[in-house]
């Protein structure tokens, strides 16, 4: 790898934020995390992650405003954002497909590895 990508987190679960973080780190990356919706703007702003990687139901500010507030600036929306939710409805994939969001993943049908796989391969040059 010859940048090393950086991934933001944003998952207001410590337990899985951690878990993701600790795999994506062991596979290279560099890992930013926010654990609500509000930190998370900041974190955009202040780094310019490769990734976002986005829970939708989060306290203070959803992980629909933060999408949306990536999609209204010009430089944050060329970041890809992965969605992984508990969120499975249709409405719910349909909304976050036209806030901008590259993958939608609900959380209890996809394995860490197939995760961490799709995000490696988008973020392959």
């Amino acid at each position: 790898m010859a940048d090393k990508k950086n991934i933001l987190i944003i998952e207001d679960d410590r337990f899985l934020s951690s878990l993701l973080r600790a795999r994506f780190e062991k596979d290279g990356f560099g890992i930013f995390q926010a654990f609500d919706g509000d930190e998370a703007i900041k974190l955009l702003k202040q780094n310019k992650p490769n990734l976002v990687l986005l829970d939708l139901i989060m306290p203070r500010v959803s992980g629909f405003e933060v999408l949306e507030a990536i999609s209204l600036n010009p430089e944050m929306k060329k970041v890809p954002v992965v969605i992984l939710s508990n969120l499975a409805q249709e409405s719910d994939v349909q909304k976050a497909k036209q806030l901008g969001a590259a993958e939608y993943f609900v959380k209890i049908r996809v394995s860490i590895n197939a995760l961490v796989k799709k995000i490696e391969d988008m973020l392959a040059v």
